[in-house]
This record gives structure tokens, C-alpha cells and sequence, in this order.
């Protein structure tokens, strides 16, 4: 006879602690087993098969593993489709319920209904929880019942909700005795899943008070240690955000705003996601990009002649991450002064960084590029020299990953600042002449 279970299916949400759909699943009357699908339609389209974010996943989910088998039971992890592994719970176990969070993505939405239509015709109950932000898809909106486009009034108004509705913690790991007993199954290598991935330290699961106490004075500037790191932890769900919000309401609004912005992405895309393929605003998709391959891929390998670009590029190549200053002058200088298109830069972000998230990284790239909700206005061109100036003022960090700097080696700019800005300005404004 078939083992009867609640299942609690894990995605980015990669721990025991105040986890809001877990939690719920623990107070089921059946015990609970928790399941990790490493999932191929993800997996198979990544080109890299060295991606460290392969190795971070893994590394997860053998410390999630140490830590239930302490309680005499197990995580299920199953390397298919979605549909395919839980063709095969069913098949194994007696399922009574599914147990989840909520994900905005376009691809999880449509995942999701897969999986609630599937479990719908043994008569499953597919039950979905908010859990990666504070406040989701309808939630902040205007007075006139509409999304949100500009950060500041949202941001307003989410604090004011935050005010009169405080976050509360689910006490998962209190109901651990509901956890389905049974021996340990094993974790898959990356080798038996066709990987090989570089090796990653992951940042401290904590930001001290110390630093989010000087965040607003020192987060800018790339050469010292001033942001949280917290970026992938947030991404996988290592770490509850609810965590995050009540350090940052006690230390600093600063941190507590980028948290914000976060969660502002989050309900853009939720509410139009037609920005995944086209610019927020639609005019700014007549912008005629030069797209210059042999630029690009200077871009890329950071050789552009710009330090500050060149060591922000290497930065990611080398590690997986870049400072989020950098981030922003580095998407500037690809769309404004080599004028390619936002996309190309999104996708070798989303190809590259260890915290890529669909929401901030589109969001990030179309404000760059001047076409996003609340974005810089197109005229506004960073200038790489007085960007470095203003943060990198004794090349701390651009020494760091650009050694060759004041030798014969490191090249010539590939474009001159004035011409690139000149010339990017009109292009646009033949665009929105259009309109």
C-alpha cells in the first residue's frame, strides 16, 4: 500500500525556516514530504555547463538534506520535467496535497497551472502561497485600482501597508515531527545531471548591522566592502526576505528601499509582461541599434578602453557577480554609447550572474536603456570617466580586475565619450520622433 503524503515542493524558497508554504503543508493531516525537481526545461537550455549556479543549487540542497535527516527523514529530489517527476510521485506515493510558492515568473506561471491541472484530475489540492516578497501582484496599487509605474508613490504607499500590516514569521521549523519519516535519498551530483560547475563560495547568509548601519554612505562604491551580498540568497530563497525587511526598518531606509525595488519589478512584470520581450514603453522599440558585433563582444570580454566598464565586465566573467553601481555603467555604455540593443546585454547578464532574476535584471536593463517604467531619461548618458571619479576615485577596484591598466597592453577606447553621446542622443530622438 502506498505511502500517504503531503508533498512540499521547493523552488526559490531553499530553506526550513519561515517558510510560508511549508509551514501551512506542516499543519496538513499527512505527513509531509519535501520535493526539489531540478528541472530540465531549465537545465537543458543552459549553454554553460560550468554555470556555478548548478553548483550553489547543490550545494543548498545537500545542507537542506544534513539538516532534515537529523529528524529521520528526507528531501526527494528528482532531475525531470515537472510534470514528468510528478507523474512519478504519483506513481510512488498516495498524494493527498501539494504544497507551494507562488513565482511570477512567465515560465513558473505556466508551470504552475501544468502541475494544478495535472494534480486536479486525481483530485489534488495544488495549494500556492506569497513568500518571496512582502507584497505581490495586487497588492500596492493606485487609488484607481491600477499598477504602479513609477517607484517613488509605490514605494510610499508599500511602506504605509507595511505600517499597518507588520510581516509575521511562520514558525516552520517548529511542526518538524510532521516531516515524513524515512531514510535518507540521495542528492545528485552535477556530473550525473551533465554538469561540471566552477567552484562558488557563497557570501554569508547575514549582512551585519555594522554594515546596513553605513549602506547609504558606502553601497556605491565598488572598491570596498559596502552591500549585503545577499543578492543570490534572495534569488534562491536561502534566506526569507522577512528577515531582510525587519533588519533593514531597524538599521536603514536605504537598504530597505532596494528591497523595495525588488518587489517593484516583481509586480511590473507580473502586471506587463509583454517587457520580457519589448520595451516598457512602446515607442522606445523603434530605436534603430547599431548592434556592431565586434563592440559587443569587447563589451563582453571587458577590452573596451574604459576601465571602469572593462573591470565591472571582468568582475562578472571571473566571479558570476558585479557590484550593482557597475551594473548600471556598464548597461548604460552598451545601449548609449555603443548603441545595442538593452536585450543582448539582458541575456549576457541572465547567461552570467549568479543572482539573475528576470524581474530586476530586465527591470535594471530597460532603465539603463531608457525605454523602462520610471527608467533615466535617454539623454541621460553616464559619463564611465567621471562615474570612476565619483566612486573608483583611486582605482581600487578597477586595479582589482584591470592589472594591465597603465601598461601597453590594455587597449584604446572603442569609442570616444562626446562622439558616442552625440550620436546616441539623436538616435533616439529620431525614434521618438516617430511617435
Amino acid at each position: 500500500m502506498q505511502q500517504e503524503v503531503t508533498i512540499f515542493w521547493l523552488r526559490r524558497d531553499m530553506r526550513w525556516a519561515d517558510n510560508t508554504a511549508l509551514y501551512h503543508a506542516l499543519l496538513s493531516p499527512f505527513p509531509v514530504l519535501p520535493v526539489f525537481i531540478l528541472d530540465t526545461n531549465i537545465l537543458d537550455s543552459l549553454s554553460d555547463k560550468t554555470d556555478r549556479r548548478i553548483g550553489f543549487i547543490l550545494q543548498q540542497l545537500t545542507k537542506l538534506q544534513e539538516e532534515i535527516t537529523r529528524y529521520g527523514s528526507s528531501l526527494y529530489v528528482l532531475h525531470a520535467t515537472p510534470v514528468q517527476a510528478f507523474k512519478k510521485l504519483l506513481s510512488t506515493f498516495a498524494v493527498k496535497e501539494v504544497f507551494t510558492n507562488h513565482d511570477y515568473e512567465p515560465y513558473a506561471r505556466s508551470r504552475d497551472a501544468e502541475i494544478a491541472a495535472l494534480l486536479s484530475q486525481h483530485n489534488i489540492g495544488f495549494h500556492s502561497f506569497k513568500d518571496q516578497v512582502i507584497f505581490e501582484k495586487d497588492e500596492v496599487m493606485k487609488d484607481n485600482g491600477t499598477p504602479y509605474t513609477v517607484f517613488t508613490p509605490y514605494s510610499k504607499r508599500w511602506k504605509e501597508k507595511l505600517a499597518q500590516h507588520p510581516t509575521a514569521f511562520h514558525a516552520s521549523d517548529r511542526h518538524w515531527d510532521h516531516f515524513l519519516k524515512t531514510k535518507p535519498m540521495p542528492i545528485p551530483t552535477a556530473a550525473s545531471i551533465g554538469f561540471d560547475p566552477k567552484p562558488y563560495s557563497a557570501p554569508p547568509l547575514v549582512a551585519d548591522d555594522a554594515l546596513i548601519n553605513h549602506y547609504t554612505a558606502t553601497r556605491d562604491f565598488p572598491g570596498i566592502n559596502g552591500t549585503s551580498m545577499l543578492s543570490v540568497h534572495l534569488r534562491f530563497g536561502t534566506v526569507s526576505i522577512r528577515q531582510l525587511v525587519q533588519q533593514a526598518l531597524r538599521l536603514n531606509e536605504t537598504y530597505l528601499n532596494e528591497l523595495i525595488w525588488r518587489e517593484f519589478y516583481m509586480m511590473i512584470l507580473w502586471h506587463f509582461p509583454h517587457v520580457v520581450q519589448r520595451s516598457f514603453k512602446p515607442e522606445y522599440d523603434a530605436v534603430q541599434w547599431r548592434n556592431n558585433e565586434k563592440e559587443i563582444a569587447a563589451w563582453k570580454n571587458g577590452i573596451t578602453g574604459y576601465p571602469i566598464v572593462d573591470a565591472g565586465m571582468r568582475q562578472l566573467n571571473q566571479t558570476g557577480y558585479m557590484h550593482n553601481r557597475v551594473r548600471m555603467i556598464t548597461a548604460s555604455f552598451l545601449t548609449k554609447h555603443l548603441l545595442a540593443d538593452w536585450r543582448i546585454g539582458e541575456a549576457y547578464f541572465a547567461e552570467k550572474l549568479n543572482d539573475f532574476d528576470l524581474s530586476a535584471n530586465n527591470g535594471g536593463w530597460q532603465w539603463a536603456a531608457g525605454c523602462g517604467c520610471d527608467a533615466a531619461p535617454y539623454f541621460r548618458i553616464f559619463n564611465p570617466y567621471l562615474q570612476t571619479q565619483k566612486f573608483d576615485p583611486d582605482h581600487v577596484y578597477i586595479k582589482r580586475w584591470v592589472p594591465e591598466l597603465e601598461t601597453l597592453h590594455y587597449p584604446l577606447p572603442i569609442v570616444q565619450h562626446e562622439t558616442a553621446r552625440a550620436r546616441c542622443l539623436e538616435t533616439y530622438k529620431k525614434a521618438l520622433a516617430i511617435h
